[in-house]
């Protein structure tokens, strides 16, 4: 395997400011994991109705969202998966919150509480 060529620098600081913010690979390609669960207007939809509700039962999310019971259920299955949000039983009733702060931090730039000014 031929050896690969130098690549140049113009600015060495500028490039291990970079390296440095970088940091580990393997958070950079999480969050690129998260943002594409993110990514999916039905999922964030569903994530903004959850926020500003606190807890919602996955019927009242449809009916909310304009969605089936089964289309909710299978995005906040996903959801679930990547700890976006969990869900408590009471009886046979599910309601779900968030469960993750940058999540809701986020959706404050999507959907400003209202009154509030941007």
């Amino acid at each position: 395997m031929p050896d690969e060529p130098e690549q140049r620098v113009i600015d060495p600081g500028a490039v291990a400011a970079a390296l440095d913010g970088l940091g580990d690979r393997a958070v950079v390609q999480q969050w690129a994991e998260r943002f594409s669960v993110l990514a999916d207007p039905s999922r964030l939809t569903l994530l903004v109705c959850i926020h500003y509700a606190g807890e919602i039962a996955v019927t009242d999310l449809a009916a909310v969202a304009g969605m089936t019971d089964t289309a909710v259920s299978q995005a906040l299955r996903l959801l679930r998966a990547h700890g976006l949000v969990t869900g408590h039983r009471t009886g046979r009733i599910v309601r779900y919150r968030l469960a993750d702060a940058t999540v809701h931090e986020l959706i404050h730039h999507v959907r400003p509480h209202p009154g509030t000014v941007p």
